[in-house]
């Protein structure tokens, strides 16, 4: 990075991303309907500015500014003293002005009626918004679970796009405030495209309908193989039976979320243990807990892989704890004790606070041996 390319960083003028050309909606098409009154406008000054100077002998600035000034109507007066002939081409030239405007005006009136350009030119803007966004979310179909589901990813600042085929789907934005919405079939490649589905994180599809979700899912996985993606975008779904849910699972949904049996879960941890019933909503869901869990993967590369979880003396360093290890294998190993072996791209379940967890990321993307070892 040579010296102006660091300025232009701090500086923050780096220009900032824009989508690919060909998925702009155009506009130019539409504006082929004023292409008459702009040719009559053209037409009538050159015509106006011909006659000034073969009637009344104008130089070609006066005639042009005459002309301006008698086909806008804006009753300047004559600049100059003009014949018989050249107030009768005056008159004339003030009809053509007058009829040319009010077609003009009338056209324009017509195409902000029909709110085709207004459409194109909000979807243009929304577009360059979706495609700031990285590690984001697709939330298909704007229900009941979207909304919690948005509300969830806004309190804890995940961005997501929520897309929805519907004409309600803009009311529903400005209500429930979606920062970022797209009016488009989900499974449609474009759609996808929009969406800028490249740079997300996964896509979470709650469709009431069975139908929908299938659709969706074999349509993200196929995405992913035609742009030769590096990695796999993590999809959620819901399914009502649980032959729906593997079925999904099959189809290639990394979760799918059973309302049935979560209901019937809860319902029967409040009756076994009524004290506990709040728990999960404080360490889990709100915002304002410091307290949070979440699973990290162990990269291939990483200082740790092949020694022992006591070896990495990770609760002095970070101050969080390890509660849970997953294998590559998909083995699940719960309170796993100091002489567990850490193994490439496993999956490291830690509780503790956000910034410590962070850390702890930070710390087993390491190729080399951390420094803080030293002093542990």
């Amino acid at each position: 990075m040579n010296l102006l390319q660091r300025i232009r960083k701090f500086l923050h003028w780096e220009s900032a991303p824009k989508p690919d050309a060909k998925l702009l909606p155009e506009v130019y098409p539409h504006l082929k309907a004023f292409r008459l009154p702009l040719i009559l406008t053209v037409m009538t000054m050159l015509v106006g500015t011909v006659g000034y100077v073969l009637i009344d002998n104008f130089t070609l600035m006066d005639a042009v500014y005459q002309t301006g000034i008698t086909f806008t109507t804006v009753g300047f007066g004559e600049i100059a003293p003009v014949s018989d002939a050249g107030r009768i081409f005056t008159i004339t030239l003030i009809i053509a002005g007058f009829a040319t405007f009010t077609s003009a005006i009338g056209i324009l009136i017509a195409e902000l009626n029909r709110g085709t350009i207004i459409t194109i030119l909000k979807e243009r803007r929304m577009l360059y918004k979706i495609a700031r966004l990285k590690k984001h979310f697709v939330v298909c179909y704007h229900n009941d679970y979207t909304l919690e589901v948005t509300k969830q990813l806004r309190k804890n600042h995940i961005p997501f796009v929520v897309v929805d085929p519907r004409e309600e789907i803009h009311e529903w934005a400005r209500e429930h405030n979606y920062q970022t919405y797209l009016k488009a079939e989900p499974h449609a490649e474009l759609s996808m495209l929009k969406a800028h589905l490249a740079s997300a994180k996964g896509l979470i599809t709650l469709s009431a309908s069975l139908a929908d979700n299938i659709a969706i899912i074999a349509s993200v996985r196929l995405f992913e193989k035609e742009h030769f993606l590096p990695r796999p975008y993590y999809v959620i779904s819901t399914a009502e039976s649980m032959s729906d849910v593997e079925k999904l699972k099959k189809l290639g949904a990394d979760t799918v979320v059973s309302p049935t049996k979560l209901t019937a879960q809860r319902v029967s941890a409040m009756a076994a243990r009524p004290d506990m019933e709040n728990l999960l909503e404080e360490f889990l869901y709100k915002s304002d807990n410091p307290l949070d869990m979440e699973e990290v993967e162990v990269p291939k590369y990483s200082w740790a892989v092949l020694k022992k979880l006591k070896e990495t003396h990770m609760r002095q360093i970070t101050n969080t704890s390890v509660i849970g290890i997953t294998k590559k294998d998909g083995k699940f190993i719960s309170m796993p004790k100091g002489d567990v072996l850490i193994t490439s791209e496993c999956k490291l379940l830690i509780i503790g606070m956000q910034r410590d967890i962070r850390t702890t990321k930070e710390l087993l993307r390491k190729r080399t041996k951390p420094k803080e070892l030293r002093f542990v």
